[in-house]
């Protein structure tokens, strides 16, 4: 074990001048004038994964025809047992306005306390490299010329995009993705000093509300009163969206969802939460939510219905006393293991529709199809191999492993996507930080973590292929 170790550090220093290189690729997949630089990042990863040794090595163009393309790779074990192992991640970044905060070129790759600041350095590209680290690493310390587990890779380009052609990709490409479990490494950990591993993502299910009124803006002194006002009216239903204890009111809204178990409350609390710390990062000065539920469990494992921003008549300097036409509303579910996007929107549409009043005419529109939840039961084989995995590598000896915890995320992704097309659970094996400016100004990742998630991945293979998982 103490091998793997050694191999990691020795070789850090070539690692970072590699991932350098990469991270100054700007592939911001939602800038229209980057899509060379998109595929030009692609290409890079590719020629270092057949450095690295994987015998193949592919870029996959989108169904979309984005020109945005995903890299698969494979490197298979040699032993007929071993479980097939699909890593996934993505090497497109988000923008980088405002440039003038970043104190260093979002671009240019540096270095400032042990940290490596630039885009992509957290998200995703470092988190993505240190599995090319971790698989030498394991290959060295073993003696094996391939992988312990049948190895693959694949890397997609549009995820900051929102990922609108993967499920497509995949469904293309099950044959050559069949797995018998997914690991990504997308996410972070709970703190430096505490490793985590993720259990489960939220699912989503965006909308737009549309209420329209007369046919035109009209004088509120001549008509106000008389006739129904869209934004009030609009106002006045999705107020009804809560009840008084913060539960959603849309009908079968909590149906079949995956209740929190005993455990899983208790693995929650063992976590070092600070509310204050919390409200901090949140920008608020109070935390509420849906009664009999923590706070960490109210934004990890409950489902919720937010209104993201309202609009319509007037809102220019000065006064404009009118009753306008329409009014628009935007909104968001983020949804838990055993909902469905499309059973949540038709049942808001019918809980909308029913309360439209008279004068009113209602539409609703949803963005896409939407994102499933997923959810890793605790005792699965995969995420214990995780555990152990992380526990080795945050270990002061890796022969005494240390306890891993297990938190959730409250955002969406295409781990969904991942687990219902290719019929696989979905282990999440990430080092990053919540204070990692993921989107922001001066994303940086800590550079010793990257080497741990380095280290966790080399043990992870081996462990993996003693599992029995797949058999």
């Amino acid at each position: 074990m103490a091998d793997i170790r050694e191999y990691v550090e020795g070789n850090a220093a070539e690692f970072f001048t590699e991932l350098k290189d990469w991270l100054r690729i700007p592939s911001i997949s939602g800038d229209p004038d980057r899509v060379a630089d998109v595929r030009a990042s692609a290409e890079w990863l590719a020629a270092k994964l057949r450095s690295v040794g994987f015998p193949t090595v592919e870029v996959w163009e989108t169904a979309g025809g984005s020109g945005l393309p995903a890299v698969f790779a494979e490197w298979p074990s040699g032993d007929a047992s071993a479980p097939t192992v699909a890593v996934y991640g993505h090497h497109d970044v988000q923008p980088v306005t405002p440039l003038e905060l970043w104190q260093t070129g979002p671009f240019e790759p540096t270095e400032r306390d042990g940290r490596l600041y630039a885009r992509g350095a957290a998200d995703d590209k470092g988190q993505v490299f240190f599995h090319t680290l971790g698989l030498r690493a394991h290959l060295a310390a073993t003696g094996r010329t391939a992988p312990a587990v049948n190895l693959k890779l694949i890397v997609e380009g549009e995820e900051e995009s929102g990922s609108p052609n993967f499920a497509e990709l995949l469904r293309a490409h099950a044959d050559e993705l069949a797995c018998d479990v997914v690991v990504v490494s997308d996410t972070g950990m709970w703190a430096k000093d505490t490793p985590t591993s993720c259990t489960g993502m939220r699912g989503l299910i965006a909308a737009q509300v549309d209420f329209t009124g007369p046919s035109g803006d009209v004088h509120s002194g001549s008509f106000g009163g008389a006739i129904p006002n869209p934004i009030t009216e609009l106002v006045r239903v999705l107020a009804q969206l809560h009840d008084a204890d913060r539960h959603v009111t849309v009908p079968g809204f909590y149906d079949g969802i995956v209740e929190l178990s005993d455990t899983d409350r208790e693995l929650i609390a063992k976590l070092p939460f600070d509310e204050r710390t919390w409200l901090g990062n949140a920008k608020s000065s109070a935390a509420v939510g849906e009664a009999g539920y923590s706070t960490l469990e109210r934004v990890w494992a409950r489902p919720t219905a937010e209104i993201n921003g309202i609009y319509g008549g007037h809102t220019g300097p000065g006064s404009k006393t009118i009753v306008p036409s329409e009014a628009h509303a935007k909104l968001s579910f983020r949804l838990v293991a055993g909902q469905e996007p499309s059973v949540v929107a038709k049942a808001f549409e019918a809980w909308l529709n029913e309360r439209v009043p008279a004068g009113i005419t209602a539409a609703v529109h949803f963005e896409g199809e939407g994102v499933r939840p997923c959810l890793t039961p605790l005792d699965h084989p995969a995420l214990q191999s995780v555990s152990r995995a992380l526990g080795k590598a945050f270990a002061a000896d890796p022969a005494e492993p240390r306890e891993i915890l297990y938190t959730r995320e409250g955002g969406s992704g295409p781990e969904a996507d991942l687990q219902d097309v290719l019929g696989a659970p979905v282990v999440f094996l990430g080092i990053s930080l919540p204070d990692d400016g993921w989107h922001a100004p001066n994303e940086k990742v800590d550079m010793d973590l990257l080497l741990k998630g380095a280290e966790a991945a080399a043990y992870l293979w081996e462990d993996l292929a003693a599992s029995g998982l797949g058999k």
